[in-house]
């Protein structure tokens, strides 16, 4: 790219010659134009296992599969609104998964 040496804007072609768009510089000399462009290489993409993602609390509750006496659990809303929530249970050894209704 070439810039007007008056006011600094780019060359641009006019006709037969190339001239500033600003002012009334113009030249009969061709005008190189070229552009470049910086490609960077992608970043890894990080694999997470679904043990990574487990964020439910730990509590002492007896699994009836392996007698570990740890388990994982959470609550889900199963049933109608006025009634209690469901909790589920997941042993953290053997991943039995089990119910709790109140």
């Amino acid at each position: 790219m070439e810039f007007c040496p008056k006011c600094g804007a780019v060359l641009i072609q006019k006709r037969k010659k190339y001239g500033c768009p600003r002012c009334t510089y113009s030249t009969k000399d061709k005008v190189k134009l070229s552009t470049s462009e910086k490609i960077e290489e992608k970043k890894e993409v990080a694999v997470v296992s679904e043990k990574d993602t487990q964020v439910s609390p730990i509590i002492s509750e007896t699994c009836k599969e392996c007698g570990n006496e740890k388990a994982f659990f959470w609550t889900i809303q199963t049933r109608a609104g006025d009634e209690a929530e469901t909790k589920f249970y997941k042993c953290t050894k053997c991943d039995h998964t089990w119910r709790e209704y109140r």
